[in-house]
């Protein structure tokens, strides 16, 4: 089984993610991967670089996916999964390999959202890699593709 985080920064993806890892799943965090790779955004590299490293840590975490299917493990991938074709890519690379994919799609409402990373962002760790402003925060909410019509388990924590 191979679990694919899908949500929006500040959803709470990695903090299932981290539940998963410690019920047995390798968890593969791209957040992490780019901080223990090269440091911290803005400081340890220019922002610019972003982007780059973020391509190299997929790349090597992808490897790293196919060797722990390979070997029978569980997985969860703590990654965004914000668009539709990267879903996509993943769940067949995962079928590929003889592991079945599950979608868990973390939804919270833009205002939690806020909060949820005005808080985070007071913290500067690993999975706050770059700061989150409420600009940025409309531009990802504008360009998430959220799993419609996918076969996805929905985590809903404002939902009553």
């Amino acid at each position: 089984m191979a679990f694919l985080m899908c949500g929006l920064a500040g959803s709470g993806k990695t903090e299932l993610a981290l539940q998963l890892e410690a019920a047995g799943c390798a968890r593969l965090s791209l957040d992490e991967e780019i901080w223990h790779r090269f440091g911290r955004y803005g400081h340890d590299y220019p922002p610019h670089q972003y982007d780059q490293y973020q391509i190299a840590a997929e790349a090597d975490l992808s490897q790293r996916l196919l060797e722990l299917l390979d070997q029978g493990r569980h997985v969860v991938l703590d990654f965004s999964f914000w668009q539709r074709s990267m879903r996509y890519t993943y769940t067949s690379l995962i079928r590929q390999h003889g592991g079945t994919p599950q979608i868990i799609y973390l939804r919270l409402s833009p205002v939690t959202l806020r909060r949820r990373l005005e808080e985070r962002s007071r913290h500067g760790d690993a999975n706050a890699a770059f700061p989150v402003s409420l600009e940025l925060l409309q531009k990802f909410i504008d360009g998430f593709e959220a799993p419609v019509g996918e076969d996805c388990w929905v985590v809903d924590p404002e939902a009553s």
